[in-house]
């Protein structure tokens, strides 16, 4: 998964005074569903300019459970993402700064070009294996529980 060159350099801009976790630290999220399931992932974090624009790229496998929080600062902004150089497929959810999800692109399709839009602004992405919110569940509304989201 790759982000879209304009929205890089304004988010990188962002994110510039914050704090970084170690490439590859993990942590965990978790999604709270309308109907009060609650659901627990591990994560990587891509909070850097660098690991942002890598993201997913190359890797051959997402285990389930597992995924990655892209962090776009304080403030929340329109975000555009793309697929290509990824081997996987996979559903992004896109988080408002609330915590609130905003919207979920299901099944997005390796190495494609195409854009995709988190349909506003927004604070985060976190990227799943692909099936991962139809399985579960997950829906625009539902709310997500990690440091990085107020409320």
């Amino acid at each position: 998964m790759m982000i879209d060159r304009r929205l890089f350099l304004a988010s990188a801009t962002l994110v510039a005074t914050r704090p970084a976790l170690a490439r590859g630290e993990m942590n965990r999220l978790t999604i709270v569903t309308r109907a009060g399931d609650r659901h627990v992932f591990q994560l990587e974090i891509a909070n850097t300019p660098e690991s942002r624009s890598r993201g997913l790229m190359f890797r051959r496998e997402l285990p389930d459970g597992r995924g990655m929080l892209f962090d776009f600062g304080s403030r929340e902004t329109e975000v555009s993402m793309w697929m290509k150089n990824t081997y996987i497929p996979l559903d992004m959810v896109f988080i408002r700064a609330n915590g609130q999800i905003r919207h979920i692109a299901e099944n997005t399709t390796p190495h494609s070009e195409a854009t995709i839009s988190s349909g506003g602004p927004v604070k985060g992405v976190l990227e799943v294996i692909a099936g991962t919110a139809r399985r579960l569940g997950l829906a625009a509304g539902d709310r997500v529980e990690h440091p990085f989201f107020a409320g």
